[in-house]
């Protein structure tokens, strides 16, 4: 296997982990409104991702990073086809961050209430967004000869892309309500039980419906296996938790995306951005690339630095790991 072969799959790891993390916090944070029925309610929903919520968006960090480093022409490409939406998840991440730092500094409640807003509506648009953005990866988007996106705004959001980021919204929403119901104690997990399994009904009728339209028009044997497991963890974790199994339901959540992912970029694949004008103007792995020297630099800083992220990471997780309910919430908040 080349060093470029390599980095594509690296890059596929990262993005998966940034969905299986990212996602649930994404999740936890549009429940901010679905599910909490009043302002202690939304503090435990915070705190339970309070700890781990940036930490998450390392992931993305490496992601972007290393397509840059490692495809600089498909990172190029992405990043000047997909600017405006690329800009509108950018900003949404830095105005949720600023709302997690800023929501407690006062006790005013319309100061609280309009971060809780703010957490709300930017924990949403990206888990949008990110699925709108995959879709018209894996679909692909009009290159032209010189590696240049030349379609519009309006080319991005196709039937097909915007099953995927609906597809996204309702799965990060399930597992968001999935970590809920394992994180907290009392009432609310029980809302969050009873919620997370209608979630999961819908979310597996989008799902199979984005999933196979992924097979048909795009897939191979590989990409079916990782449908199929995809499908039927998706099935488990409803059924785990219509049975109040929470961390198994989470568990099998983490696979359905892990699958998930694992299928589009295998769809992709040699492409890393196909071209919908010509098939030979297509990104690959191979014309997309950097040198073998940068590939090979970057993989002995990736090889020593990676373990010593995962530690770090798992042990916060660790630490801050039992579950919480509105009786450990101050009467200030």
């Amino acid at each position: 296997m080349e060093l470029h072969d390599v980095w594509f799959v690296l890059i596929a790891v990262l993005w998966t982990g940034y969905f299986f993390l990212e996602g649930f916090d994404f999740g936890v944070g549009v429940l901010t409104k679905l599910l909490a029925r009043n302002r202690a309610e939304r503090r435990v929903l915070i705190n339970t991702i309070g700890p781990v919520w940036d930490g998450n968006e390392v992931w993305l960090l490496s992601a972007g990073g290393a397509t840059f480093a490692a495809f600089p022409e498909w990172y190029a490409t992405l990043f000047s086809g997909f600017y405006l939406p690329l800009l509108l998840i950018l900003v949404c991440l830095i105005v949720r961050g600023v709302a997690f730092e800023y929501r407690h500094k006062r006790d005013e409640a319309l100061w609280q209430s309009n971060w809780e807003h703010a957490i709300f509506w930017t924990s949403l648009l990206p888990a949008l967004l990110w699925g709108v953005a995959f879709g018209n990866i894996v679909r692909g988007v009009k290159i032209d000869g010189d590696k240049e996106y030349v379609g519009t705004l309006f080319d991005l959001l196709n039937p097909y892309a915007i099953l995927g980021g609906l597809v996204t919204l309702t799965l990060f929403t399930f597992h968001g309500a999935v970590f809920t119901a394992l994180k907290t104690v009392g009432d609310i997990r029980v809302r969050a039980r009873s919620l997370a399994l209608k979630l999961g009904l819908v979310t597996a009728a989008l799902a199979l419906g984005f999933l196979g339209w992924t097979q048909v028009s795009r897939g191979d044997g590989t990409s079916l296996v990782a449908m199929i497991v995809a499908v039927v963890a998706l099935v488990a974790a409803v059924v785990a938790i219509g049975r109040g199994r929470e961390g198994w339901s989470f568990a099998w959540s983490g696979v359905t995306i892990v699958a998930a992912v694992a299928m589009l970029f295998l769809t992709l694949f040699p492409n890393v951005m196909p071209s919908s004008l010509q098939e030979e103007w297509s990104l690959t792995v191979t014309n997309a690339s950097s040198s073998p020297y940068t590939l090979k630099i970057m993989t002995w800083c990736a090889g020593i630095a990676t373990p010593l992220v995962l530690l770090y990471q798992g042990w916060t997780y660790w630490v801050f790991r039992k579950r919480i309910g509105t009786q450990h919430i101050a009467d200030a908040h």
